[in-house]
């Protein structure tokens, strides 16, 4: 009987052992990070960046709760595992999805520097008809600068949107927009 239970209980230790002695999955933390850097390769970084921080959180914290299982006896890794695969798979569509963004900005670049354009135009042509009179030289004048300043900034927008950088683009598109239509805005109140 004692050497029975001796030997239950050796086998019980053997048992516990082996299965404390699983290893960290660096095989999926390796194919998980490959997944991220091919997404920011391929420009989630500029075009994603959002879910590309959600992304590099999770896996982050994955690691960590990886890292945290390697110091317990009773290692168990199979929900680290299955994150892995997940921030994997995510990762993967993530990349997928990056040309169909990266025209989605291009085509909001296009809009936009067609909109400083307009906006431009518009405040041009308000300001051939505003009105003329004592003290609006000066006004008239700081408008005039202001809008040729603007339109000179078109064609370096246009550069932008042709180089590729279409979120710069867009942006810098926006504030021409905003400044022009800010002097239309200022010439409408002077017609009041």
């Amino acid at each position: 009987m004692r050497k029975r239970f001796v030997f239950y209980g050796l086998g019980f230790l053997i048992l516990v052992s082996l299965a404390g002695c699983s290893s960290p999955p660096q095989e999926q933390i390796d194919s998980a990070l490959a997944a991220v850097e091919a997404a920011i390769n391929e420009g989630a970084d500029k075009y994603a960046r959002e879910d590309l921080e959600e992304l590099q959180g999770e896996l982050d914290e994955v690691i960590r709760a990886v890292e945290e299982e390697e110091g317990s006896m009773f290692s168990d890794y199979g929900d680290a595992e299955e994150r892995l695969a997940n921030v994997a798979a995510r990762a993967e569509e993530l990349r997928a999805s990056i040309p169909a963004r990266e025209e989605d900005a291009r085509q909001t670049s296009v809009t936009a520097v067609d909109a400083a354009k307009a906006a431009v135009e518009e405040a041009r042509a308000m300001l051939a008809s505003a009105p003329r009179g004592k003290g609006s030289s000066s006004d008239i004048k700081a408008m005039t600068e202001e809008l040729d300043r603007l339109e000179k900034a078109i064609p370096e927008i246009q550069n932008k949107v042709d180089a590729g950088d279409y979120l710069e683009a867009s942006e810098m598109a926006g504030r021409v927009t905003e400044d022009a239509s800010s002097i239309s805005r200022q010439i409408r109140r002077a017609m009041e």
